[in-house]
């Protein structure tokens, strides 16, 4: 009998050892989720226009000196963002020099951010926060500038309040300046002559007419395009579908004869791309 007891006994305790195993193992497991990041590596489509650097996390300083040094710096950016979104290189430069304070501004410093764009809803990208309109409000962050550059295109190819200045001709660059006003995009009534003040003190719009006059020389071959048909699913967006495809906004919009930003789930959108060689 005693015998008898000593089995269940050790088989009681057996049992109790392995539901005890069971509930640690439980408390060890972890769900891991990875943030995503709006550039995650240089595509093909990138590289036909200049290589974006990939984004493996490393967060890039650029030390500048002055103004003329961020000109230096970023005045080709600048140029090739023109090339694809057809925003004046000389207005982004004069706003990456008023926004960032030349990229040495406490926020450019810790964010590689040179337009002082603010998080706003659906920005799934690292974020940084500092003091401006008010007290620890969120801005994006980036790992390079380069990054910096794209989101200021995209986020006014994207946006309807801005389509107007698109269709204003090239080398307009006072005209854009006083859109941008018009639109929003600053408070400051100063806004547009100070950017134009910039431009021409620095004679930024020199790298406008350098764009515009290799757009109008002659290629080797004629471009070849692509067209493919994008159905539309819950949750496209024109801003999303724009960077899918690496297109425009104003491009995605007038290619479909879009009058505003609304999509169907199911609507066809035509989508242009430039064919590989």
């Amino acid at each position: 009998m005693r015998y008898f007891l000593g089995i269940i006994a050790l088989i009681l305790l057996i049992s109790c050892g392995a539901k005890k195993r069971t509930v640690i193992t439980k408390q060890k497991k972890t769900v891991t989720t990875t943030k995503t990041k709006p550039y995650g590596e240089a595509t093909n489509a990138d590289k036909g226009l200049y290589p974006m650097p990939i984004d493996n996390g490393e967060f890039k300083k650029f030390p500048i000196s002055s103004v003329e040094d961020y000109i230096g710096n970023f005045t080709e950016i600048a140029q090739f963002e023109m090339k694809a979104y057809g925003i004046p290189a000389s207005i982004t430069l004069a706003q990456g020099i008023l926004e960032s304070g030349s990229g040495r501004s406490e926020l450019t410093l810790k964010s590689n951010n040179h337009f002082g764009i603010k998080c706003h809803k659906g920005w799934e990208g690292d974020v940084t926060y500092h003091d401006d309109d008010e007290k620890g409000e969120c801005f994006r962050k980036y790992n390079h500038p380069m990054y910096s550059f794209r989101d200021h295109s995209i986020f006014l190819s994207s946006r309807a309040r801005y389509s107007f200045l698109f269709d204003i001709k090239p080398g307009h660059y006072k005209k854009w300046a006083h859109g941008l006003r018009t639109a929003g995009y600053a408070t400051d009534k100063r806004y547009p002559q100070k950017l134009i003040s910039l431009i021409e003190k620095y004679k930024l719009y020199l790298y406008d007419k350098a764009v515009i006059k290799l757009g109008h020389a002659p290629e080797k071959a004629p471009k070849k395009y692509n067209y493919q048909v994008h159905v539309v699913n819950k949750g496209d967006t024109l801003y999303s579908i724009s960077r899918k495809y690496f297109v425009s906004v104003p491009e995605l919009m007038k290619m479909n004869q879009l009058k505003d930003s609304n999509l169907a789930i199911g609507q066809q959108l035509i989508i242009k791309s430039e064919k590989a060689n």
